[in-house]
């Protein structure tokens, strides 16, 4: 049972980095802090790819840290 998880875990971790790697840059400097934040507060929203890329990466966290959490309590 503690191989499964650790294995799972691997693979999220995996496909966290990728994730993270694949997605470009929001945003370069000081005013494109400013510029994104804006984005969001008036509800700019992201489109394709790097939508789909940003679930994956929220996806790959949430299910990295419940199998770190679960390794932990079996452990």
């Amino acid at each position: 049972m503690t191989i499964f998880i650790t294995v799972l875990q691997f693979i999220a971790a995996l496909g966290l980095v990728a994730t993270v790697l694949l997605q470009p840059g929001k945003s370069a400097g000081l005013s494109g802090t400013i510029d994104g934040g804006a984005d969001q507060i008036l509800g700019k929203k992201n489109k394709g790819l790097d939508a789909l890329l940003s679930r994956l990466s929220t996806v790959f966290a949430i299910a990295f840290l419940l199998l770190t959490l679960i390794l932990y309590i079996l452990g």
